[in-house]
């Protein structure tokens, strides 16, 4: 009764030395299978038994809560729920402990460097020139161009720190703007049209909207700017895939750059083998420090919540 599991692949594969921690509080670690995301299936097995559960991004359905009986706490390694039936946490009185922040400097800076490999099509370049094609593809710079940020929470005022930093325009969508965030330089808060509509390059840093719809589709894309970049460094789920296929073949977008998918690995995914898209596997918050900062949030939030429910 003593047990926690542990699943995020980064820590299955390479532990941390903050898990010493649960240890040297009496708590037996369980990890899933090394380096990989674990499945329903697996979940049921291991679960059953552990009180504690340190939480990468697998899905937690209902189910898997429920066959839980002796969990008391879930604690991410990173900010995101979504993941988590939280409807069947809070009817089962299981908590949720985030690492609110813990990635933000490792996301941001991801989104930057997008936003200049786009910009430059650096990886095209790299690889065409290593299969020995001398092709060169025009850029663009960034200095005095406008970058919209959708959602303006840890992440997003950190890339609109970097991006004012570099010259930038930057415009900000949040539904609910931090009013004392005031970064100086160029910047503003927007509604959701006037970004789509004057953003040469738009980044997502938000969670899934509530009405579960996507927020970039057909008739969004149409309100952009022709030639516009778009980054998703947050939910595959703000994206129609069918429709930003379409407009990375003839409609306004000119460059796309992902690192979240519906499916991850994503497989054989049309987007990811565009030639106007870059991808990367899931790598905005995989930095030592912002995996420090998560374990050790995540760990120290469940040791104090365990100690105090007992």
């Amino acid at each position: 009764m003593n047990r926690v599991l542990v699943t995020p692949r980064s820590l299955t594969r390479d532990g941390h030395p903050a898990l010493k921690r649960l240890e040297e509080a009496g708590y037996e670690l369980v990890f899933s299978t090394p380096g990989a995301q674990p499945s329903e299936t697996e979940l049921f097995r291991l679960l059953p038994g552990c009180v504690g559960y340190l939480a990468g991004v697998e899905k937690i359905s209902a189910e898997v809560i429920d066959a839980a009986r002796d969990l008391k706490v879930i604690a991410r390694n990173g900010v995101g729920i979504d993941n988590i039936d939280l409807d069947a946490a809070r009817r089962t009185h299981i908590e949720i402990i985030r690492a609110a922040g813990a990635n933000a400097r490792g996301v941001a800076e991801l989104t930057i460097a997008l936003m200049f490999a786009l910009a430059r099509t650096i990886p095209l370049s790299d690889a065409r020139l290593k299969q020995g094609n001398w092709q060169r593809r025009q850029g663009i710079e960034l200095y005095r161009r406008t970058l919209g940020i959708v959602g303006c929470g840890s992440i997003g005022r950190q890339v609109a720190s970097l991006a004012l930093g570099l010259g930038m325009q930057v415009l900000a969508y949040d539904p609910y703007p931090d009013e004392s965030f005031r970064p100086g330089g160029d910047f503003q808060f927007v509604d959701l049209e006037d970004l789509l509509a004057g953003s040469d390059v738009i980044s997502f840093h938000c969670p899934p909207a509530a009405h579960g719809k996507p927020v970039v589709t057909r008739e969004t894309l149409a309100r952009m700017k022709k030639g516009v970049y778009l980054i998703n460094t947050s939910r595959a789920c703000l994206m129609d895939e069918n429709d930003l296929l379409e407009a990375l073949e003839s409609g306004p977008v000119a460059g796309l750059a992902l690192d979240v998918f519906a499916t991850e690995p994503p497989g054989q995914n049309r987007l990811v083998a565009h030639e106007r898209s870059i991808a990367t596997p899931h790598i905005g918050g995989f930095t030592a420090e912002s995996i420090t900062r998560a374990v050790e949030s995540a760990v120290q939030g469940m040791i104090n919540f365990l100690r105090s429910s007992v």
